[in-house]
This record gives structure tokens, C-alpha cells and sequence, in this order.
């Protein structure tokens, strides 16, 4: 399974890599380093009172991906990154010191999406393109496998709906009698 993988990465660098996407991507990615992008959106949302359940939404669901990816699941599986594996691949970046599994950055970026889909907002559209370019530049960075982008998409999603959910039926109990 690494070797396929390395083959991915590799790839990638050989064929999709340029001057271009590599002064972009390392700063898209930058954006979400802790997760900063999807804070900064929740709390505008969180800001306006029309937006307030979204924001409280989005809120909910980095919470949940803060907790299940860079809490319990990074530390559990410790998975190395590839370009440990893998010395001679030039980082374009920071090296991160955290175990590879899931992305904790796509999982952050598609909790937000999901977030915002279950909630009903219609920026879930353009936070979905964001999500997947911030997923690709963990490729093109070579930070992480293939399989724990996916692994961070299939998480963020699962907490971009819980979070949604919690804060819908938090709602529902406050309007109630």
C-alpha cells in the first residue's frame, strides 16, 4: 500500500509540480495551519445574528475535528509522514512535527463544508472548493498520503454533520416550552 502511494506523491511532483502552484499552494495551506481559515468564517458568521446558527454549527464541527483527528486519532495511529519516508522529496514548506493520520487540515476544511451543507447554507459550495484545493496542496506538499487525506475528507465530513445536528436539536431543545 506505501509504495502505491509513494507512486501517487511521486507523480504528482513529477508531472503537476511548477512555479506556480509552488509559491500558491504552501500559502492556501498556511491558511488552515490550526485551522484558521474555517475559525475566521465561523466567527463572522458567529457575528452576524442571521448567520449565528451556522456559525455555531461550523463551530461545533472544528470542535469535534479538533478532538477526534488531532486528540485521539493522530496520536493513537502516529502514522509518518511520507517525506520521511521518502528524504530526497524537496519540502516546500515547514516540515510538520504531528503524525500523518487523517489531514487534520482537510479534515478541518470539510468539517466546515459539511457543516455549512447540513446547516443550509449556500457556502458550503464555495467552501467545498477551497476544501479540495487545501486537500490537494497535502499532496503536492508531500505531508501526507493519499489515504490520510481521505481519511481527513471522511472524517471532517462525519464532523461537519454532527456538529450541524448538535446545534440544530440544541436549537430545537431552546424553543421548546
Amino acid at each position: 500500500m506505501q509504495a502505491a502511494e509513494l507512486a501517487v506523491l511521486d507523480w504528482i511532483q513529477l508531472h503537476l509540480r511548477c512555479g506556480a502552484l509552488d509559491a500558491v499552494l504552501p500559502l492556501i495551506s498556511w491558511t488552515c495551519n490550526h485551522g484558521e481559515l474555517w475559525i475566521l468564517l465561523a466567527a463572522v458568521l458567529l457575528a452576524v445574528k442571521r448567520y449565528r446558527r451556522t456559525g455555531a454549527a461550523v463551530s461545533c464541527a472544528l470542535v469535534l475535528d479538533l478532538i477526534s483527528c488531532n486528540m485521539v486519532l493522530k496520536p493513537l495511529i502516529g502514522r509518518i509522514r511520507p517525506f520521511a519516508v521518502n528524504t530526497a522529496i524537496e519540502l516546500l514548506a515547514a516540515p510538520p512535527l504531528d503524525a500523518s493520520f487523517p489531514s487534520g487540515h482537510t479534515a478541518a476544511s470539510f468539517a466546515a463544508v459539511f457543516a455549512l451543507k447540513t446547516a443550509g447554507s449556500p457556502l458550503w459550495r464555495p467552501a467545498l472548493a477551497v476544501a479540495v484545493v487545501m486537500a490537494f496542496s497535502r499532496l503536492y506538499l508531500y505531508v501526507h498520503w493519499p489515504t490520510d487525506v481521505l481519511g481527513g475528507a471522511l472524517l471532517g465530513a462525519a464532523c461537519g454533520w454532527a456538529g450541524a445536528k448538535i446545534v440544530e436539536k440544541a436549537a430545537k431543545r431552546r424553543a421548546e416550552p
